[in-house]
């Protein structure tokens, strides 16, 4: 016998986790399995609901450990395919959950839809109960202050932000064509890349949390937003590979990272602060999302290409930016980094 959640539970954010609370604790108090099932892929990107440009909060191997971690006793992970999808409600609850798995009692969120009927939960209560389940619904979780980043005020900064009004021109001196780092373009004529800074405006506290929000927050390079959200701080892991090494002379030697899930959600192009865990050991570094995303970690000197990596995103610093001279690009990296070590004093 079992309890059982199920729904994809991208991020494994509040929102999921009360729904996990309440799934473990039944479970304990009834003596019964607690058993989450989710999905191997994202409905929408089977039904083609914008698949194309869909990325996701977590690898299935970073939910299943998340969902774990709370206690639960078993994930099962179901290949999310049409045939599936053709499902009712009542096929889903009667042939997969309760004659499958056999779940006495079902824990619903408070948005959960089940089914090619798409019942919420006042239509999935009685048809469970129907079917000899009882049901559990756990309202929605909010987030106490969802608030924006805030960009630092960082006077010690070279050269201008780059303007949404157009593209930005100027000299390269003996820097070569195309050369980026940190955010930082050094072409013969510079032109800005289409960074996007994120925004300084609150959100509004008290909002319900979801994982389209989560997305959303970190599309906009928003990742204290994303944090409260998630209830942890939204990373990425992958293999260190080789790069231009042009980080390196200027004494801002980088990790490059090739991801290892191409469906994780990368956050707005830009710098940040940001946790590095390589090697066993954890350290603070500062991290360019942008082609490749590169990391340069403070106090750490150790060769680590082709060796795993995880980085954790903590502040956004500010976004990409033309500089006209490698000096006023070195410049600029001090600044950053000076900018992230007196943040990490409030950290």
């Amino acid at each position: 016998m079992a309890v059982v959640a199920t729904g994809f539970f991208d991020g494994v954010h509040l929102g999921h986790r009360q729904v996990i609370r309440a799934l473990v604790s039944s479970a304990r108090e009834r003596g019964e399995e607690a058993i989450v099932v989710t999905f191997a892929q994202h409905p929408r990107a089977v039904l083609q609901q914008d698949a194309r440009t869909l990325r996701l909060l977590n690898s299935p191997a970073e939910k299943e450990a998340l969902l774990r971690g709370l206690g639960v006793d078993r994930v099962e992970t179901l290949r999310f395919d049409r045939a599936l999808a053709r499902l009712t409600a009542a096929d889903y609850i009667r042939d997969i959950l309760r004659d499958r798995l056999g779940a006495t009692l079902l824990i619903l969120g408070f948005d959960n839809r089940l089914g090619s009927d798409q019942l919420g939960p006042d239509a999935i209560q009685p048809l469970a109960e129907s079917l000899g389940l009882e049901v559990l619904v756990v309202p929605p979780a909010v987030a106490a202050s969802l608030r924006g980043n805030q960009p630092l005020k960082m006077s010690g900064c070279a050269g201008p932000l780059p303007s949404d009004d157009g593209p930005l021109e100027g000299s390269a001196t003996g820097a070569p064509e195309n050369s980026t780092i940190f955010g930082v373009v050094l072409p013969r004529v510079a032109r800005f890349s289409g960074a996007v800074a994120a925004s300084t405006a609150p959100a509004t506290a008290g909002e319900t949390v979801s994982s389209t929000k989560i997305r959303k927050a970190l599309e906009r390079g928003e990742v204290e937003a994303a944090e409260e959200m998630l209830g942890y701080a939204y990373g990425l892991r992958g293999v260190v590979v080789s790069g231009k090494q042009l980080g390196r002379t200027l004494g801002f030697p980088t990790a490059n990272l090739r991801l290892y899930d191409p469906m994780k959600l990368i956050p707005a192009r830009g710098v940040y602060l940001t946790e590095v865990d390589v090697l066993g050991g954890h350290y603070w570094g500062m991290t360019n999302v942008g082609e490749p995303i590169e990391t340069h970690i403070f106090d750490f000197s150790e060769d680590i290409y082709g060796l795993d990596l995880e980085i954790r995103f903590r502040r956004w610093l500010r976004p990409m930016r033309n500089m006209d001279s490698l000096d006023a690009l070195k410049t600029q990296l001090a600044a950053d980094e000076a900018a992230c070590r007196e943040l990490l004093k409030s950290i």
